[in-house]
């Protein structure tokens, strides 16, 4: 886990999962892919596999043993819902988002049928777990609006979208049911542009919905030097956090110690 992160809408990152394969356009310039590749090959590096998809269980107890509450953004490096991610070792990922409560997790994915599938069967566990918030990706209208027709499906407390990078106008959307927005163009070597109509159409939607929006970065090869103001102002809108006392230390050290991924570990309230 990193305990800080330069991503604007998380404090935390955690990876119990590392890599991942391109599924729609979005994933073209992916910045986790183009990082991971830096370090291929060297040895004893977390990324010696370059951008390879692995599992990392040593990494899945790390949020118990955490103690400041923080919001925490499931595999930055990766897709929880991977085809390659056997079931079991999501449910053992999903387990400790439910035990550690103390913590908001943000869990956003590509692979929106899966998704739905798993939080209809062997996930359903946590269906009433308002401090996981779970999340679609949205870059253009072919693949974004069936993934969010996927997540508005799932029977959970929190849905959002991240719409970045926006690579074209996604015109009327439906956001009932939906509970935050980001919006974020791409940044880095070969960015496609994003044009300030689509994103203002996106805040407007928002708006009218009562939804909140959160304007991540306009983008660009040289991101700083746009910056993340939409007309004068930034957004920075989030869906209410209900914060969860901490466990007390003996609690969590046998949480881990003996921690059963597949077992039942309580209802969330």
């Amino acid at each position: 886990m990193s305990a800080t992160s330069k991503i604007e809408w998380t404090d935390a990152t955690w990876n119990p999962v590392r890599g991942c394969t391109k599924v729609s356009p979005g994933c073209a310039h992916c910045y986790a892919e183009t990082f991971s590749e830096r370090f291929r090959g060297v040895p004893g590096h977390p990324y010696e596999q370059g951008f390879d998809l692995r599992l990392v269980p040593e990494k899945l107890t790390d949020p118990i043993k955490w103690t400041t509450p923080k919001t925490i953004f499931v595999n930055s490096m990766s897709d929880l819902f991977h085809e390659g991610v056997p079931d079991e070792y999501i449910v053992r990922v999903v387990r400790v988002m439910e035990l550690a409560n103390w913590h908001i997790y943000q869990v956003l994915t590509k692979r929106s049928e899966r998704l739905l599938h798993l939080l209809d069967t062997k996930l359903d566990f946590v269906k009433n777990c308002s401090h996981i918030w779970w999340g679609v990706s949205v870059e253009d209208r072919k693949h974004g609006l069936k993934r969010i027709a996927h997540l508005k499906a799932a029977q959970v407390p929190v849905r959002f979208l991240s719409i970045e990078p926006l690579i074209e106008h996604v015109g009327r959307l439906s956001l009932n049911g939906l509970h935050w927005v980001i919006v974020g163009g791409e940044s880095g070597p070969g960015a496609r542009p994003m044009k300030p109509l689509w994103v203002k159409s996106i805040r407007d939607q928002c708006r009218s919905a009562n939804v909140p929006f959160f304007f991540k970065q306009w983008g660009g090869v040289r991101k700083k030097e746009f910056g993340r103001e939409l007309d004068g102002r930034t957004y920075d809108a989030f869906p209410n956090i209900v914060a969860q006392d901490v466990q007390p230390r003996h609690y969590r050290e046998a949480a881990v110690a003996s921690f059963q991924p597949v077992a039942q570990l309580g209802a969330c309230v």
